[in-house]
């Protein structure tokens, strides 16, 4: 039996299973002590129960199993640490080497990126005051459109006005109603025309002359001369009226645009 179990203790590998073996065998030793002692007792039935010898044997070979299995395990768990203890220094030492390699591009990223910023932000305040400039040009050139377009409005209106006036004149003064004329409204819008027109000093007073007689007499010769600076004025007011239409048309391009 003391061989035995010191066989099976031996086979266990390391310091922590062998305590631990050494402690079961104590337990065991006195089992096997008091299996001895009874076994005197019962020799005459050792056929029909199992030999307490064997029954220790049985035990010990179940606690050798379990041990090794045991000190297996903690191998292997000793040998994954070691490995990691052997690698770990490595890999931490190569991600510091890195992490100072890597280090100064990252600050050179940062400070362009900051540099960025400030850019950007300077931009920005700059549009914003280009935005408001802009608004406020938006307004003036509103404005000054809006002026433009309705003294454009008045002065076309005027010329149109003055230009059927004056051809209305014409008409009537060419079908020898000029006494009729005289009696008209147009005619008030002529004499406006005759003072405010650029017309030679011989043009106008033929004019006046013509408009301030009184009921006519039919056609006399003096009404080719007046029909003819007629024409002459209607002309001009045309000329002038297709000008502003043009400077208008031109003034609201520029400004749509």
């Amino acid at each position: 039996l003391k061989l035995t179990v010191w066989q099976h203790a031996s086979n266990v590998a390391g310091p922590r299973e062998f305590s631990l073996t050494m402690a079961s065998l104590r337990v065991l030793a006195a089992a096997c002590l008091a299996a001895t002692a009874s076994g005197a007792g019962l020799r005459g039935r050792t056929e029909l129960t199992v030999n307490p010898i064997r029954r220790v044997v049985t035990m010990l070979q179940g606690m050798q199993t379990k041990i090794q299995e045991e000190g297996k395990r903690d191998e292997e768990l000793y040998d994954k640490f070691m490995c990691y203890c052997k690698t770990g220094a490595s890999d931490l030492a190569t991600s510091v080497q890195a992490a100072e390699t890597k280090m100064p591009a990252v600050t050179s990223s940062l400070q362009e990126t900051t540099a960025q910023k400030a850019q950007l932000e300077t931009d920005l305040a700059q549009h914003k005051t280009d935005r408001v400039a802009a608004e406020d040009a938006i307004k003036e050139a509103t404005a000054l459109r809006e002026k433009e377009a309705g003294v454009f409005a008045k002065d076309s209106g005027d010329y149109k006005t003055n230009i059927a006036a004056t051809g209305k004149a014409i008409d009537l003064i060419s079908k020898g109603a000029g006494g009729s004329f005289l009696q008209t409204n147009t005619a008030a819008i002529v004499r406006s025309l005759t003072i405010n027109m650029d017309l030679s000093s011989a043009d106008r007073d033929m004019m006046s002359s013509f408009l301030s007689q009184g009921q006519g007499q039919g056609y006399t010769p003096q009404s080719g001369q007046i029909t003819g600076i007629l024409k002459q004025m209607k002309d001009t007011m045309e000329a002038d009226l297709a000008d502003i239409t043009k400077t208008e048309e031109e003034s609201k391009a520029t400004y749509e645009g």
